[in-house]
């Protein structure tokens, strides 16, 4: 369709050698503004952006006399203005740290000794929580119920080993990164995958109210004067979450993998404590105090309480989503980080119940059980402190996990136009910033919500998770039976098992617990499905909407005009166009001093409409259209951030004809803004004489909530070069049905 288009603005309109011949700027800027100049950029950072060919001889020399040739680059530059800005741009490098290519992906993968921490610290952290939570629901039975532990407690840690083995099954099967989103939509259909992906969503926004709520519940556990102060110090904890993981994957692990590994020590100290300790007393069981009892050592508690305890396996999903993160080869890296995590899981959690049996600890509501076991263990002293001192640090930093996934999920489903775009965009420092953004304002309400507790917080916990277990593990098993290579028997048995389990927790959670809170969490599902499948209605409306299609060749046919006959040749580059009235007003009459706004006759203005492109569809193409109508020269301008998107653009271009001269800039940093706004101040202080009229495609749409859904580019662009002078910024609205 392109090539058509093209053909049909061919006959319509000038060759493009006439357009070139009539262009009065070179597009090549080179290096501007000089080494010399570079200035802290107008978004409080250096952004810089590779151009191509050489830079002009007089910056070259200046450069070289001053020692800082650096070749192909130049830097966006303007100071911000006013001192609360420049506060602001000097604290957001203080605490997000400069911006990083994107080439700087491959150094921000993770090792395993760093992604074990990273990444298992959720599954790792609820064994401090998943005891406590099965033993709150056999408690109500009295000494009867807790009779059922050991059997309950041992079905919890063949879960676990049943889903960790279907998860390396599922990382050997996708080793690009297999998350219950991808499997489930795989094999199962695109709905199945939008159910596994809200589940997701939902029990992320959980891990981390849960795992803040319960470290919040550890220290108050040891200084229970802060008991008051639960909501305060939970969101200062998500503030510092969110500071964290906006410095990007491997800032946050190196700042978050000590709390987990000083944990892993103080469960096993304390385990290997009380063995010892039970050892001088023959491992004779101690009595349990007396109990009150309010129900029946029914069947229906036993499935309540392995309901409970399950949520100590949470997070056992994270390795599978983040297998792109993991440094060559990702795959093998991630398989053997998850299979240390569900080993190092089982053996810490079966050592809790295992102490929990010998000291007869039941759940109290002003302390914990890990509390209660370590002070059996080690009295008051140090050694109680390290313990409660681990287990705060690492769960509240547990929710890390989710910090992990939850953006990469979001950029999944924003990638299939169940989101909007904008969560697909890489941050300054290779974070899915508007993920990360998102997630902590979902969780902050959430804990606030439920003013910080765990017991309160647990019944939404198991549903969304069990959900997306038993669907991934569905689609592993449709995916091996069409599959059938070798060992397909034994791999779908391991994931058949893994879903027959999940499905069993998943169906006794909402059924036990759906008057508790879990009908919130199944509530949230379904307003998720409700909204990601109107998003997705409303691209697939926009794309047809902006799609080229044979109807449209007409328009671009006839608006596209060649430039007027009556220009005559054009000037050599760098020759004054301006005519000589100009010359002779130059800081005379009306306008701004110094700014060159003086223009007071019509032929006094020369024109150059530059055309910012980021595609090319029909909106493009009625932009490009509109700004050939004009009559006056044209330029377009496309930022791609990296050199292939922009290898791509140009073989379009060239499809389409090459009617127009067109300038690919590369921007390594991921801005868009920042490098058209220094290209056009470049090319300002280059041609001074010029006026430039900006001509940007818009979308508008008919219900202001779906212009949330667009790019917001043009009103960026035009708060950006209001301070610039002799630049007009016009839109060409294209309107959405």
């Amino acid at each position: 369709m392109l090539r058509r288009v093209g053909r049909e603005w061919g006959r319509s309109s000038a060759p493009p050698e006439a357009w070139r011949r009539a262009l009065p700027v070179d597009p090549d800027l080179g290096r501007f503004p000089l080494p010399a100049e570079v200035r802290p950029g107008r978004f409080g950072r250096l952004v810089t952006v590779s151009v191509v060919g050489p830079p002009p001889e007089s910056a070259s020399d200046t450069a070289a006399e001053a020692g800082e040739v650096r070749e192909g680059r130049f830097a966006t530059g303007e100071r911000p203005s006013g001192p609360v800005r420049r506060a602001g741009a000097r604290t957001r490098r203080l605490l997000l740290g400069e911006a990083l290519k994107s080439s700087a992906v491959a150094s921000e993968r993770m090792r395993k000794l760093v992604a074990l921490p990273v990444l298992s610290a959720d599954a790792l952290s609820s064994v401090a929580y998943g005891p406590e939570a099965m033993l709150a629901v056999l408690v109500l039975a009295g000494t009867a119920g807790l009779a059922h532990a050991l059997p309950v407690a041992g079905a919890i840690a063949f879960l676990m080993l049943a889903v960790g083995l279907s998860y390396r099954q599922t990382i050997r099967a996708y080793p690009h990164g297999g998350g219950s989103y991808i499997v489930a939509g795989a094999n199962l259909g695109p709905s199945a995958g939008l159910i596994a992906a809200a589940g997701l969503m939902t029990d992320y926004v959980l891990t981390v109210a849960v795992s803040i709520a319960s470290g919040v519940a550890a220290i108050t556990s040891a200084v229970p004067s802060l008991t008051a102060a639960t909501v305060p110090l939970g969101v200062g904890v998500i503030v510092l979450l969110l500071a964290g993981n906006l410095r990007g994957i491997r800032q946050a692990g190196a700042l978050f993998a000590a709390p987990t590994y000083l944990f892993i020590g103080a469960v096993f100290a304390l385990v290997v404590a009380g063995l010892v300790t039970a050892a001088g007393h023959d491992f004779e069981p101690r009595p349990t105090p007396p109990l009150p009892v309010t129900e029946t050592a029914g069947l229906l508690l036993v499935m309540r309480a392995f309901s409970s305890g399950a949520t100590a396996m949470t997070g056992i999903e994270a390795i599978s989503n983040a297998v792109p993160a993991f440094k060559p080869v990702e795959w093998r890296n991630a398989r053997t980080t998850l299979t240390w995590m569900v080993g190092l899981l089982i053996a810490m959690f079966a050592g809790i119940v295992a102490l929990i049996q010998l000291t007869g600890v039941v759940p109290d509501a002003r302390e914990t059980v890990l509390s209660q076991l370590a002070h059996l263990g080690f009295g008051s002293g140090a050694m109680y402190v390290f313990v409660q001192a681990a287990t705060a640090a690492v769960l509240l930093l547990a929710a890390n996990t989710a910090y992990n996934d939850f953006p990469r999920v979001l950029s999944l489903l924003a990638r299939d136009d169940y989101a909007p775009r904008v969560f697909m965009r890489l941050g300054d420092r290779l974070a899915y910033s508007n993920g990360v953004l998102l997630l902590s304002v979902a969780a902050a309400l959430v804990f606030v919500a439920f003013d910080g507790r765990t017991g309160a917080l647990i019944p939404l916990y198991a549903v969304g998770v069990f959900l997306a277990f038993t669907l991934s593990q569905t689609g592993m098993v449709v995916h091996w039976w069409r599959l059938r290579d070798r060992h397909w028997r034994k791999s779908m048995l391991f994931n058949a098992v893994g879903a027959l389990l999940s499905a069993l927790v998943f169906l006794t959670a909402g059924i036990t617990k759906f008057t508790e809170g879990a009908w919130v969490a199944i509530v949230a599902v379904g307003v998720f499905l409700y909204v990601t499948t109107r998003i997705r209605r409303h691209y697939a409306s926009a794309r047809a909407a902006l799609r080229l299609h044979a109807q449209a060749l007409e328009l671009p046919a006839r608006a596209a005009t060649a430039p007027p006959p009556h220009a005559g040749p054009a000037p050599a580059l760098g020759q004054d166009v301006s005519g000589g009235a100009v010359g002779r007003r130059a800081g005379q009459g009306g306008g701004a001093p110094g700014t060159g706004e003086d223009e007071e006759l019509p032929e006094e203005v020369r024109n150059l409409s530059v055309v910012a492109l980021a595609t090319l569809d029909l909106a493009s193409m009625r932009t490009l259209a509109y700004a050939a109508s004009l009559q006056q020269p044209v330029l377009v301008l496309h930022i791609s951030l990296s050199d292939h998107e922009g290898r791509r653009f140009r073989d379009y271009w060239t499809l389409w004809g090459d009617h127009l001269p067109m300038e690919v800039i590369v921007s390594p940093y991921r801005a868009v803004v920042a490098p058209l706004v220094h290209y056009l101040e470049a090319l300002h202080h280059r041609h001074p004489e010029l006026t430039l009229t900006v001509i940007l495609p818009e979308i508008v749409t008919r219900r202001r909530r779906h212009q949330l859904l667009h790019s917001r580019t043009a009103s960026r662009l035009r708060r950006s070069l209001r301070p610039l002078p002799k630049i007009v910024i016009t839109t060409v609205p294209f309107h959405l049905p």
